[in-house]
């Protein structure tokens, strides 16, 4: 399968399961709340990091463009048409890390919704965002899955840092501004750029990329192995003073 059409697919799943969750208001708005939960837990769990230093600006890029509520329905829409041209136009390792990014987007919102559900499923015994966020996670399952993601944003985290050391690289991305913007790509072209720009940053101190994506890996796989493992109402304590922090 080339690249253009493994990047539609999933795209394409991203938006059937939008147009599953616009139809029916429930899990819509249980979507968002898992979205929202999640994005404050990173804002919490890497509040050090955002505070400011060497790694601000990484985390605020990975808390804006991978664990934010945002829609990025814009983005993917454009995504999706672009793909053809991200084959043709890019080296073959930055075609491969597009679909790296397709693929985690497809899997992130297929875990979303299936939070979502679980969400709905508890009803009014849910409680806080605390419990019900542990008790969905557990009734959801799919370790592999979790597993999967936490290694698959790593593995981008890792390409983009080598990316950032290809010559003429970020020259070509701001030539790509013009037809961008004319084809109404401003969206994923302000993507592109900014993740470029956060770890071109990174990569200029001596281990700086490494040690960021270590930081992410350590807590992140701490934060999976409690959520299935730990004590419910230890882990969910945790979990309420984590979203606490969140600015």
């Amino acid at each position: 399968m080339d690249t253009a059409q493994q990047i539609r697919e999933c795209v394409a799943r991203v938006q059937a399961l939008r147009l599953e969750s616009q139809s029916q208001p429930a899990i819509h708005d249980a979507v968002l709340r898992v979205k929202r939960v999640q994005a404050r837990r990173f804002a919490g769990t890497y509040a050090d990091l955002l505070a400011g230093g060497p790694y601000a600006a990484a985390s605020r890029f990975f808390l804006e463009e991978l664990y934010s509520d945002r829609d990025y329905a814009e983005r993917d829409a454009q995504f999706a048409r672009i793909a053809g041209a991200v084959e043709k136009f890019f080296p073959a390792d930055v075609a491969a890390t597009a679909v790296a990014l397709a693929r985690l987007h497809a899997l992130t919102e297929s875990l979303d919704h299936a939070m979502a559900r679980a969400w709905l499923d508890a009803g009014e015994a849910a409680g806080s965002d605390a419990h019900a966020y542990v008790q969905a996670w557990r009734a959801v399952g799919r370790r592999e899955d979790r597993d999967g993601q936490l290694t698959t944003v790593l593995g981008i985290g890792v390409e983009m840092a080598r990316l950032t050391r290809l010559p003429g690289l970020r020259f070509m991305l701001r030539m790509m501004r013009g037809p961008a913007a004319a084809a109404g790509l401003d969206a994923l072209q302000r993507f592109l750029e900014a993740g470029f720009d956060t770890f071109s940053a990174m990569a200029r101190s001596r281990h700086g990329a490494d040690a960021f994506l270590s930081t992410i890996r350590d807590r992140e796989a701490r934060l999976i192995a409690q959520l299935f493992d730990g004590e419910p109402v230890a882990c969910e304590t945790e979990l309420a003073a984590t979203l606490g922090q969140a600015r």
